[in-house]
């Protein structure tokens, strides 16, 4: 950084990135697990994954947040996703390579990817 248009640039990148994290009513949800657990099994590039294709779909009514652990160790990473008027879908395992089809069929269509859910893991 060199100029205060480098600045305004890192300040404006900041807010837009921010946008994602604001939970508005209505508006869909992606919760990730990132506890010590979810870190060490692959949360923060599955939870980056999710931040990129929103932003490169202009999907801006999702919001994406992270918890802590849900006690299922060994089903992290694992992903809450949240639609209005609809119930709360958790994905286990996830890799960023999911991350697109879960948007696509889950948040855009309203349809959740079965098999990566948790009850397809048991």
């Amino acid at each position: 950084m060199k100029t205060l248009a480098d600045l305004e640039a890192i300040r404006a990148k900041a807010l837009e990135n921010m946008g994602m994290r604001r939970e508005d009513a209505g508006s869909a949800r992606v919760v990730v697990g990132m506890a010590t657990c979810g870190i060490a099994a692959g949360a923060r590039p599955v939870m980056l994954a999710f931040v990129e294709e929103l932003k490169r779909r202009g999907l801006e009514h999702v919001s994406v947040s992270q918890t802590g652990c849900a006690g299922m160790c060994r089903l992290e990473p694992m992903v809450d996703v949240m639609l209005p008027g609809q119930e709360k879908v958790t994905y286990v395992k996830v890799t960023p390579e999911m991350v697109g089809r879960i948007v696509a069929e889950h948040i855009v269509n309203g349809r959740p990817v079965e098999e990566y859910t948790i009850g397809a893991a048991q």
